[in-house]
């Protein structure tokens, strides 16, 4: 049976990539994706034919790929960011290719949550939930009221796609519903370009967070619960081992 592979390339450094996902990349004949993420391992994969495609175009990209692996017999390793599970491609891949004698194979990445979380602190110890702040797909009252059950069950948020040139008040948005459950001075921090040059973080509170006008598309934001907090300037969440 013919395979897709649809591989997670992690946060965006070669360094973390996984040796399996290095070595599934390597074993294919093409490498397809966004054309950033080719980008970003063109390097590693010489020799290997590439297929790029630009954002918003990801249906056509899961079906030529499909066509080059039934009716060129090309082996595919198509390429997401961070994890391909996690607002990647592997659904998408999965449904279309469903029905075509085509197997799909999942291979994991490190999310960009985890990455970002590492660099931040620990904030990530407790319960916590993604929320991505993309209204392109998801209309913003579903957002909205996911965002409130989070703080309701006061999970720790870890937000995808915060703001952008076409929203670029949804993060703020965001933070005026989260501060009606959490007090001003809750922990929150952001991390831009996650394993790429220019890497940058900051740790802050919400109530900063909130008016705080860099944060964009390449970033990925964390807001503790109620009992997350800073020390030596990075975030922590309490597992509650100490109260074991």
């Amino acid at each position: 049976m013919p395979v897709i592979y649809v591989v997670g390339i992690g946060p965006g450094g070669a360094d973390t990539i996984t040796p399996q996902a290095l070595e599934t990349m390597r074993s294919c004949d093409v490498i397809a994706g966004y054309e950033k993420y080719i980008d970003l391992v063109r390097d590693l994969v010489p020799g290997k034919i590439l297929y790029s495609s630009p954002m918003k175009h990801e249906t056509e990209r899961c079906r030529n790929v499909l066509t080059m692996t039934r009716e060129m017999g090309k082996t595919v390793a198509l390429i997401s960011s961070g994890d391909p599970g996690v607002y990647g491609m592997a659904g998408l891949m999965m449904e279309i290719a469903k029905g075509t004698g085509v197997e799909v194979r999942v291979i994991p990445g490190i999310t960009a949550a985890n990455s970002c979380a590492a660099i931040l602190g620990a904030p990530l110890m407790n319960d916590y939930v993604t929320i991505s702040l993309s209204d392109l797909m998801t209309d913003w009252s579903i957002i909205e009221r996911r965002l409130i059950a989070a703080c309701e069950c006061d999970f720790v948020m870890c937000i995808y796609n915060p703001a952008s040139n076409h929203r670029p008040d949804n993060l703020k948005k965001a933070c005026k519903i989260v501060m009606n459950y959490r007090k001003p001075d809750t922990p929150a921090g952001y991390v831009r370009n996650i394993g790429r040059e220019g890497e940058s973080y900051r740790v802050m509170t919400l109530k900063k967070l909130m008016s705080c006008r860099e944060i964009d598309m390449l970033c990925t934001v964390i807001i503790g619960n109620s009992r997350t907090y800073i020390l030596d300037g990075k975030m922590i969440t309490p597992r509650g081992y100490n109260n074991v």
